[in-house]
């Protein structure tokens, strides 16, 4: 089979032939039709990320496609691997997909959703009328943040970085969306994908007894933050590591993943694809969310859906 290959971190990546893998007990082999595109994975290749595997590997965290042995239509949460033909994973990372949903949004829909959906619901505990703030709220994970908020009744405020994609948080529900610079007022929960400087005013926003989400660090610089902003608001700091969560929770993880399906099903869920490339052109793919030009999610296509 074919496969995208990181063999030194910082090199570029290798499309190569490789085996085929082969199943473990409890292990499913997937047909691979579609895989997601995520920051982590560029982070995994530069070597810079909190979770190092070894060389050679192929990166990619989310894929979609066939069940080898039953014929069924899943999406898989595979942590590494994505970037193939096939992949073969613990069976608890299988969840099976709607008929209806295409393989390149089944394969855009694990990490962002999963991700967002622990943050607020597991973690943050968003209720009905509180006011969200979303920064990112046009990148992968930050536009899940904004549609899953107004799901669950929240006031979204999405931040994003140019005009047009405020009007691409807008068009998914955002009932405001700002410039950074615009940011103003008391926010009962932040969920914060970008880290940096803008993460300093985030934490000054909090409403009293506020609670601020770290999802991750796109501005490519980790925070600091002082503790003094924290006890005066008596407010809370929430890590969301949804991938490690679920490794450590596969049953309250597919109870997760039911509801979005249903959410899914029912509409309230829309994933915006924005690109998509072929499997041959995996470093153009990684290179657009990289550069943090991507809006939404990009996805490679292998195969045929």
């Amino acid at each position: 089979m074919k496969a995208q290959l990181c063999r030194e971190f910082g090199a570029p990546l290798s499309f190569e032939d490789v085996p085929e893998p082969v199943p473990g007990p409890d292990e499913v082999l997937v047909d691979v039709r579609a895989a997601g595109v995520n920051f982590p994975d560029g982070l995994m290749v530069a070597g810079t990320y909190q979770v190092k595997p070894t060389p050679p590997f192929s990166p990619g965290s989310e894929v979609a496609g066939v069940d080898r042995a039953t014929g069924e239509r899943v999406m898989v949460f595979c942590g590494t691997g994505g970037y193939a033909e096939q992949v073969a994973v613990p069976r608890w990372r299988v969840h099976p997909i709607p008929d209806a949903m295409p393989f390149t949004e089944a394969a855009a829909f694990p990490v962002v959703y999963g991700t967002s959906w622990h943050g607020l619901v597991d973690r943050a505990v968003v209720k009905p009328g509180e006011r969200l703030l979303v920064l990112g709220a046009s990148g992968g994970v930050g536009l899940t943040a904004v549609q899953l908020g107004v799901a669950l009744g929240a006031e979204v405020v999405a931040a994003a970085s140019t005009p047009a994609k405020r009007a691409l948080c807008t068009a998914f529900g955002a009932h405001q969306a700002l410039d950074y610079a615009e940011l103003a007022g008391a926010f009962d929960v932040v969920y914060d994908p970008v880290g940096g400087a803008v993460a300093e005013t985030a934490v000054r926003l909090l409403a009293w007894g506020g609670r601020y989400l770290t999802v991750g660090y796109a501005s490519g610089t980790i925070p600091k933050v002082g503790l003094n902003r924290v006890l005066l608001k008596e407010a809370g700091v929430l890590g969301v590591l949804w991938g490690e969560w679920a490794r450590r929770n596969p049953a309250h993880n597919a109870a997760n993943v039911a509801r979005l399906l249903e959410l899914y099903t029912e509409g309230r869920l829309r994933p915006h694809v924005s690109a998509t490339f072929p499997l041959a052109d995996a470093a153009a793919a990684l290179d657009s969310v990289m550069s943090r030009t991507a809006v939404g999610k990009v996805v490679l296509t292998v195969g045929e859906d």
